[in-house]
C-alpha cells in the first residue's frame, strides 16, 4: 500500500506538478523577454514603451522568482510526507 502511494505521488509530481511549474516559469520568462524587447524598442521612441518594458521585465522576474520559491515549497512538502521525489523542472 505504501509503495502504491509513493508511486502515485511520483506520477502526480512527474505529470502534473512539474509541467505546470515549467509552463508558468516559461510564461514569466516570455514576459521578461517581451519587456526587454519593448524596453529596447522604446529607447529610440518618444513613447511610454520604455516604462511598459520595465514593468514587464520586473513582473517577469517576479514571476520566475515566485516559481523558484514554489518549487522549493513543493519539494519541502513532498519530502515531509515521506515521498523521496525530485522535481525535474526548476531547481
Amino acid at each position: 500500500m505504501r509503495d502504491d502511494l509513493v508511486d502515485l505521488r511520483r506520477l502526480v509530481v512527474d505529470y502534473v506538478i512539474d509541467p505546470i511549474m515549467l509552463l508558468v516559469f516559461a510564461v514569466g520568462l516570455l514576459i521578461f523577454v517581451f519587456g526587454l524587447v519593448e524596453f529596447l524598442y522604446g529607447l529610440n521612441a518618444e513613447t511610454d514603451a520604455r516604462e511598459r518594458g520595465k514593468k514587464h521585465m520586473l513582473w517577469g522576474m517576479v514571476g520566475m522568482f515566485v516559481m523558484v520559491i514554489a518549487s522549493a515549497i513543493v519539494l519541502i512538502i513532498i519530502n515531509a510526507v515521506g515521498a523521496n521525489v525530485e522535481l525535474k523542472g526548476i531547481r
